[in-house]
């Protein structure tokens, strides 16, 4: 039997880092050997997830303690907070260079400095690394990924409005000045630090939108799209809270070129999709829900026709843990270390 690689994970204390031991756990073709988080450092994984328990792992450390040029690692993954990631990065990849590692931060998903600085508010500390990562949307730039060494892992929301339009865009079936892009997601996707607005009594029995006419997210959405149009692309797009635990689910507008029909767009994304194994475009008129890819990497897409002539309503769903964040950075690993793409992360969804 060929010898495991060894897999790290930086982060490990929060919900994309416990999903992504979830994941790996059942992965044949790796082993976890490294697991950090600075404010648990000493403790077993299962102290903080008492799920992991029953399972052989590394106790938890604190990255300062990490020696990075003796680390027998093949690949980390990066689930640090965003602007805190690229400096680590930088010092890991200094010490050891053969390193691949997928990031699931924000810190090298916009290939332009003056985007990032504009965006995050800070200016880019690694902008050697910023020009070499690769965006990790694996269906869209999967040849790319097999030959990096640092993969930005998408954003969840974004990953959810690029995976039904860059094909419309690409193909010049929509236009592009009138895309709505109306997005909902659970509350994992704030992340597990204490914050007063997230408390249960804060969030429970209620509905709200957030980041309205300036999210971060946009920003990603502004770069992929115009990429795929070969022109400058801006989208609205609005994010809400819903208090429940995971899932994202986008309700999206356009208007189709040309003469383009809502069933015209289904049938351009269900030939595009066809050989994909995690994502679904469902019979027309037929609507995804978050429950049906809950603890999946899969997407599920639907269109149906819009009463107004000529639009088209397309909505998608994924788990924002998985496909979202984690699972994709699995997909993105399997592709990187030369595996199966869909090894370790094919289970079905979990339901009810």
């Amino acid at each position: 039997m060929a010898e495991k690689k060894k897999v790290g994970i930086l982060g490990a204390s929060g919900y994309t880092g416990a999903e992504l031991v979830r994941l790996l756990l059942r992965h044949p073709k790796v082993e976890i050997t490294l697991l950090t988080a600075d404010r648990r450092a000493g403790l077993a994984m299962g102290d903080v997830f008492p799920q992991f328990a029953p399972y052989d792992l590394p106790r938890l450390t604190s990255i300062d303690g990490v020696d990075w040029a003796t680390a027998e690692l093949d690949l980390i993954f990066c689930a640090l907070p965003h602007g805190t990631t690229q400096t680590v990065i930088k010092d890991v990849l200094e010490k050891a260079p053969h390193l691949k590692i997928v990031d699931l931060s924000a810190d090298f998903r916009l290939a332009s400095p003056e985007a990032y600085a504009k965006w995050y508010g800070h200016e880019h500390h690694a902008l050697e690394l910023q020009k070499e990562a690769v965006y990790g949307l694996v269906e869209v730039y999967r040849r790319d990924i097999k030959k990096a060494r640092l993969i930005a892992n998408p954003g969840c929301y974004t990953s959810c409005a690029l995976l039904p339009l860059i094909p419309l865009i690409k193909e010049k079936a929509i236009e592009t000045d009138e895309i709505v892009v109306d997005a909902k997601s659970g509350m994992t996707g704030a992340g597990r630090s204490a914050k007063e607005e997230m408390l249960f009594s804060e969030v429970s029995e209620g509905f709200h939108a957030y980041g309205v006419g300036h999210h971060r997210h946009m920003s990603e959405l502004d770069q992929e799209f115009s990429k795929a149009a070969g022109k400058e692309v801006v989208v609205s797009f609005t994010p809400h809270l819903l208090p429940m635990n995971r899932g994202i689910l986008s309700t999206i507008y356009v208007r189709g070129r040309r003469g383009k029909t809502a069933e015209d767009l289904h049938a351009l994304l269900a030939e595009h999709y066809a050989k994909e194994p995690f994502v679904h475009v469902l019979p027309f008129g037929k609507t995804p829900q978050t429950r049906h890819v809950r603890g999946s990497n899969m997407t599920f897409i639907g269109v149906a026709a819009d009463r107004i002539p000529g639009r088209a309503i397309v909505i998608s769903t994924l788990d924002n843990l998985t496909k979202g964040a984690s699972g994709q950075a699995v997909q993105n690993m399997n592709l990187v270390l030369g595996f199966a793409e869909t090894l370790g992360i094919d289970q079905p969804p979990m339901f009810p």
